[in-house]
């Protein structure tokens, strides 16, 4: 009887071993950042090869839904080079007029605040958005362009303001 009941637990050796190597590999393909992509969430990840050396650029924002009124609070802003955040206010689902600016040094900054020249109103939809500078450290709309990923869209996390948007929310 010892043979049949080791034939037995040998097959489900088998069977078990067979499929935890096929969840690793579903949860490699499934979690794992295959080349040329970028996290969801717009990041920049690009290498270069200058001298010989590799580096990667990342550029990301965090953001969730904010209080209505004259001031937003940003999670945090990783940014490869100084450069602006940008808060827009919405125009038909797209970004539109911008309504605060605040230069950033590269690296990364949490719970940075950012002063509005008009207050978000109550269930407005709002964009979050990192541009480059020219240069000048002075913020020109037209010169300071959006950032963009490694998929060619523009970094950007949208928003809204709403009264009910919790403390441990904000930011």
């Amino acid at each position: 009887m010892e043979p049949a009941q080791t034939g037995v637990k040998t097959w489900q050796w088998v069977v078990t071993a067979i499929v935890i190597i096929v969840l690793i590999i579903i949860g490699i393909m499934v979690f794992g950042n295959k080349k040329g992509e970028t996290p969801i969430g717009g990041d920049n990840m690009s290498t270069s090869t200058d001298n010989g050396t590799v580096s990667q650029e990342v550029n990301r924002v965090v953001m969730t839904d904010q209080y209505p009124g004259n001031v937003v609070y940003l999670g945090s802003v990783q940014l490869a080079k100084g450069g602006w955040v940008v808060i827009h206010k919405d125009n038909n689902g797209t970004p539109g007029a911008v309504i605060g600016t605040q230069w950033l040094d590269a690296g990364l900054s949490a719970g940075t605040k950012i002063t509005l020249t008009q207050s978000t109103t109550e269930g407005g939809l709002y964009y979050v958005m990192l541009h480059s500078d020219d240069g000048d450290k002075v913020f020109n709309e037209t010169k300071d362009l959006p950032l963009k990923d490694s998929r060619d869209s523009v970094i950007m996390k949208p928003f809204r303001a709403y009264a009910s948007v919790g403390a441990g929310i904000k930011g």
